[in-house]
């Protein structure tokens, strides 16, 4: 299924919260395995680059976007050294004193 068949589908879709985030995931699964070859950071990001995506309005369709946001910065990710991601999270995750 097309980019396009699938933002306006989900541009079509009443969904709100959670259902608009389950909704966004079918979708990107959808997506993805419709894509010729595999589906990478650059990939994403050129489908973030249409002018769908860009004007994204229902929940769902926003939901969407944000998940293939989150796909494009996957290879930023897996590139940091164990070391240096062990220590991001240690940061990013404080519990409270006491």
């Amino acid at each position: 299924m097309s980019f396009l068949r699938i933002m306006n589908g989900l541009e079509r879709d009443p969904a709100i919260g959670r259902q608009a985030e389950q909704v966004a995931r079918i979708g990107f699964l959808t997506w993805a395995c419709s894509v010729e070859g595999p589906v990478t950071a650059q990939v994403a990001r050129a489908a973030l680059d249409c002018p769908e995506a860009v004007a994204a309005e229902s929940d769902a369709a926003r939901a969407f976007v944000g998940i293939l946001q989150e796909a494009s910065r996957a290879y930023l990710a897996g590139t940091m050294r164990r070391g240096r991601a062990r220590a991001a999270l240690s940061l990013a995750v404080r519990l409270p004193e006491g």
